[in-house]
């Protein structure tokens, strides 16, 4: 420092803007993880790297290196970090003017004097609103940046502490390009650890195709692999080669299921590599409900949080890289970028396209929808937007056929005088389709779609038809099945003109209803929802939640053509003891729907004493 004191060609500088404010919003607001500043000042050497590589197209003398590289070393014994690249460099006057100068970018204002090159030669540049340098004082309390344009003779020295000025001399180098030595904070010594650049390297920018090394123990060592698949042709790829990727951007071991490849020219211009996984991964991607395929810009890994698919496609894998967008000082900021918005549609419905075209093939698609169909479902619940397409993506259990079916396979298998699609949600498949719910079904040949995950209680209330026909559930409101052709159920009816007003009596702050049912052939008693409000399954999961829940009590359905209603149809006004039979009625009811009974030991008492009374 003293030395510096006294040269006289030390010049001392103001930043040309407020920089206090400035330099404090860059480190404590614009960026939220401090590694940052590794990848911005990487993406600056990379972009005067391409900015030599193209001057160099009209102008000989001011080619690259052979071996061109961006250098890192990290010297613990000067707690310095240095950033080296054979790029352009910088003058005097550009270090003045790009770095003097905080939010002024010369990258911009280089690609704005691209216009009239042509397309196939314009280098594609990372940085564009010339903040991103900065991001550096996160970690260094001093800043040195020694640069030698290239073609030029003279190299010159910019220093700063961030405080509001930073100075200009001149220096020695023998190479055009720039060093940028960081010296470091105290509490960011992480950042002198040479594995610790390197896994910074890899995870932002591991795909820039300029190679990048980190010194360590006097080695180069490369820290980037410098190849962006998803930027080659696909007849340039090998099946090998996107495994490992998989592998790679998943952190997956097997096999995808799909792989997306393409790239997308015109209005948007964006490359895309996407995985559909195999399997199901170690964690469950129901925990975490944000898509996290890679956004790029230019190769240069942005964020894995720009929501590029919806939730409900969040296990899909992969990157998608674009030249249309900035690379930002807040990625925060991309979320509100409509060029953003317009990726995020496209990308979604090339998804959408790869699925509905693999559904066609049911025993390849079965493997995919065991894995994640529960979450494709949440697209009904909650995206409008494609509510219809994701529709026609389910697939489900059923009453009538084995293996999976889906809304269109079941709309062509309705019977003649059928109205509605019937659906019945429960927690186990295999015992959904055992259900007294499904008796009179049955017995007229209607199918029933059998619903056994957590999301079928919410869904069809969205979706509420499919091709025109209506979703019901078959425990909501009285169904009606006069109209299908069928046999009726076989018994004589009792009259129940008596019995039905005494059980509601007796239930009347347990149900809202007694009536009497012709969809039940081998039980006395179902249990049904209010028309309007929750089914019964989402009423049992509330009640599990501790939640309260609209619609009214319950309905109890009786089948007058039972031999115990009938009985009980025939003493009923003379049985003292009809009130507890009510009771025994509701809790059969509630436990063949897979519930329990209000007073577990009540109950087993009086199935107790009717056995022992010879009732039953």
């Amino acid at each position: 420092m003293e030395e510096l004191a006294v040269n006289e060609t030390l010049e001392r500088h103001e930043f040309g803007a407020e920089v206090g404010r400035l330099l404090d919003l860059v480190v404590h607001a614009l960026y939220t993880e401090r590694e940052i500043f590794l990848r911005e000042l990487v993406a600056n050497a990379a972009d005067a790297v391409d900015r030599r590589r193209f001057e160099a197209l009209t102008d000989s003398t001011l080619g690259l290196p052979a071996e061109a590289k961006v250098r890192i070393v990290p010297e613990k014994a000067t707690r310095t970090l240095t950033i080296s690249d054979p790029g352009i460099g910088m003058s005097k006057a550009e270090l003045a003017q790009h770095l003097g100068t905080i939010a002024r970018s010369g990258t911009l204002a280089f690609a704005r004097s691209l216009n009239e090159a042509p397309a196939a030669d314009k280098p594609s540049l990372i940085g564009q609103f010339g903040v991103g340098f900065y991001s550096a004082f996160m970690v260094a309390d001093r800043v040195e940046v020694t640069s030698r344009r290239a073609g030029a003779e003279e190299a010159w020295t910019w220093a700063s502490e961030g405080k509001g000025d930073y100075t200009l001399q001149p220096a020695a180098r023998d190479e055009p390009g720039t060093d940028v030595v960081l010296h470091m904070k105290a509490d960011a010594e992480e950042f002198l650890e040479p594995s610790r650049v390197q896994a910074i390297i890899r995870k932002w920018a591991d795909h820039i195709t300029l190679p990048i090394t980190v010194v360590r123990d006097g080695k180069d060592e490369p820290a980037n692999d410098g190849t962006a698949l998803w930027r080659k042709p696909k007849s340039e790829v090998t099946e090998d080669q996107y495994a490992e990727f998989y592998h790679h951007v998943a952190h997956a071991f097997d096999k995808p299921w799909a792989t997306l490849h393409w790239r997308a020219e015109g209005t948007l211009d964006f490359s895309a590599l996407l995985f559909i996984p195999g399997s199901k991964p170690f964690m469950a991607v129901e925990e975490v409900r944000e898509s996290r395929v890679r956004l790029h810009v230019r190769r240069m890994f942005i964020t894995d949080a720009a929501g590029l698919l919806p939730p409900w496609l969040r296990f899909v894998h992969g990157v998608v890289d674009t030249e249309d967008l900035p690379l930002n000082v807040s990625r925060e900021m991309l979320q509100a970028t409509p060029m953003l918005a317009r990726i995020r549609k496209a990308v979604t419905s090339r998804v959408l396209s790869e699925l509905k075209a693999k559904g066609k093939d049911a025993e390849a698609y079965a493997s995919l929808w065991e894995n994640f169909g529960p979450i494709l479902k949440e697209g009904v619940w909650e995206d409008a937007e494609h509510r219809k397409d994701v529709a026609g993506l389910l697939r489900f259990r059923s009453s009538a056929v084995d293996g999976w079916t889906s809304l269109a396979d079941y709309v062509g298998r309705m019977r003649e005088g059928q109205e509605a699609i019937y659906v019945l949600a429960g927690d186990d498949a295999a015992v959904l389709a055992k259900s007294p719910q499904l008796e009179g079904f049955r017995a007229k040949n209607v199918e029933v779609l059998l619903l056994a995950d957590g999301i079928d209680a919410f869904w069809p209330q969205q979706l509420a038809e499919f091709e025109g026909k209506p979703i019901r559930s078959v425990t909501q409101g009285a169904v009606d099945l006069s109209k299908v052709a069928g046999d009726e159920p076989p018994g004589e009816a009792a009259d129940v003109a008596t019995l039905l007003p005494l059980l509601k009596d007796a239930l009347k702050d347990e149900v809202s209803e007694v009536r009497v049912t012709d969809r039940l052939v081998d039980s006395a008693v179902v249990l049904a929802a209010p028309e309007y409000g929750p089914d019964l399954q989402m009423q049992r999961m509330l009640r599990r939640a501790g939640r309260s829940f609209g619609g009214g009590l319950p309905v109890l359905e009786v089948n007058p053509r039972h031999p115990l209603i009938r009985k009980l149809a025939e003493g009923a006004a003379a049985d003292t003891r009809l009130g507890e039979s009510a009771g025994l009625l509701l809790d059969i009811a509630r436990v063949q729907d897979g519930d329990s009974p209000r007073d577990p030991a009540s109950f087993a008492r009086r199935v107790a004493a009717a056995l022992a009374s010879g009732s039953v």
